[in-house]
């Protein structure tokens, strides 16, 4: 449910970052382009806990806005981000991002300009030339996105565990507790063999779309 709530917000997000790459001028690409992988430049350890700060009950972010958020009497209670769904799914979408934008931006940046003209003279709406052909020919790269999030996040550890709390377990915490804490290791073997069928299953599906491709072109 996570995982699949984290690929979706990844591609909200990460789709509008590539599309705006990709229409960029050419000169300008490569400097974005660094720019959405200068976060692998940092340990993705040092990026959760710097998250797990500025979420803190007495962080700067917490404080001002239920401050600020107090003074106009929307709430009577100073807020709690951290430990919470919305902080797990924050960190989740953060880290994981750059593997939406990156297939997303290598699928728009080789479509042929000629058929937004093409639209643009017969008439069409910039609105519905974005619906009817930039995103069924970015089909692969949405593909290819929502896999390289999903994949991985079905089995993550570390940022449910410094970020989420005890309403948001996913397997990776379940398994390890079962493994270390319970020493239930048939349930846990259940889990392991649980989360490999779901990414083989993606991945089957993946390359299927793939080979479909292929044959079409």
């Amino acid at each position: 449910y996570y995982a699949g709530l984290t690929a979706i917000g990844c591609l909200i997000i990460g789709y509008p970052f590539a599309y705006f790459m990709a229409r960029a001028p050419k000169e300008l690409q490569p400097t974005l382009l660094m720019f959405v992988m200068l976060p692998f430049w940092i340990s993705m350890l040092i990026r959760v806990y710097a998250i797990k700060i500025l979420f803190d009950d007495s962080g700067f972010l917490v404080t001002t806005l239920s401050g600020a958020l107090t003074s106009m009497g929307l709430i009577d209670e100073p807020l709690h981000l951290l430990g919470t769904s919305f902080s797990m799914m924050f960190g989740m979408i953060y880290v994981y991002l750059p593997f939406m934008i990156l297939p997303l931006y290598s699928t728009l940046s080789k479509m042929d300009s000629r058929y937004w003209e093409a639209a643009a003279d017969l008439g069409t709406t910039p609105l519905k030339t974005f619906f009817l052909i930039t995103v069924p020919l970015s089909k692969a790269g949405i593909i290819a996105g929502l896999m390289l999030v999903f994949i991985p996040c079905i089995g993550e550890y570390v940022i449910p565990q410094l970020l989420g709390g005890a309403d948001t377990l996913m397997i990776g915490r379940v398994l390890a507790d079962e493994y270390f804490q319970n020493a239930d290791w048939p349930r846990a073997s259940a889990l392991a063999i649980s989360i490999i069928l779901m990414v083989i299953v993606p991945m089957m599906i993946l390359n299927k779309y793939q080979e479909v491709a292929g044959e079409t072109k």
